[in-house]
């Protein structure tokens, strides 16, 4: 189920074709944004699937995810059922130790409480809740910065690691060389407070070819 964002998608496109010639012509080539926002799972729900997509092609990671949903009544994972659940079983969906070990931990934070409500959730700043959710064994601050983007459709966030982000930057300004982090990181100053926005023109970017006049 779709939701709405937390910004106005309009006014955030505007700006970032007013204040970046090279995102204006990205736009214009792109279209019109599509960016998806969907909280039709729970938190716990979303962070599960975002630990068995981790490293993985979508594929693969698809298959792992449907059989792990298998093991559980009406494909709904249970915290108390996962915990009890032995590690054969959980292997038995295609798991990796490590990410078992993630799954447990992620269940044990939400059957004791700890892990935030949606609603918790909407309270808190980016910064807070990357702080929060990075503590979860396997949740680094990319898969957190999906959520924003993704899951709570915060309107300021820019994953500069992402490989994708990186390289629709380097198309978007014809870069010989991949840029680092930091470079993306200043660059994108210029596109607050909107540069989730920019982030999925980016990585729509990375496929196309771009003039730079």
């Amino acid at each position: 189920m779709a939701t709405t964002y937390e910004f106005d998608p309009q006014a955030a496109v505007a700006h970032l074709r007013h204040v970046d010639r090279g995102m204006d012509r990205l736009i214009q080539q792109v279209g019109t944004l599509e960016l998806p926002v969907k909280r039709s799972r729970s938190v716990f729900e979303y962070l599960i699937r975002s630990i068995v997509y981790q490293q993985l092609s979508g594929k693969a990671a698809a298959t792992i995810h449907t059989r792990l949903l298998a093991l559980f009544p009406n494909r709904r994972i249970d915290p108390e059922r996962l915990l009890k659940m032995s590690d054969h079983r959980l292997r038995s969906a295609g798991l990796s130790r490590s990410k078992c070990l993630a799954l447990r931990d992620l269940a044990a934070r939400a059957h004791l409480r700890e892990l935030p409500t949606t609603r918790q959730l909407q309270r808190l700043s980016d910064q807070e809740i990357i702080d929060r959710l990075t503590q979860i064994r396997g949740i680094g601050p990319w898969t957190v910065q999906m959520l924003l983007i993704f899951y709570l459709g915060r309107p300021d966030v820019l994953p500069v690691g992402d490989l994708g982000v990186r390289k629709g930057y380097q198309q978007l300004r014809g870069f010989k060389i991949l840029p680092d982090p930091d470079k993306l990181e200043r660059a994108g100053r210029r596109w607050r407070p909107y540069r989730s926005v920019a982030t999925w023109y980016l990585w729509r970017a990375v496929d196309m070819v771009l003039p730079t006049d």
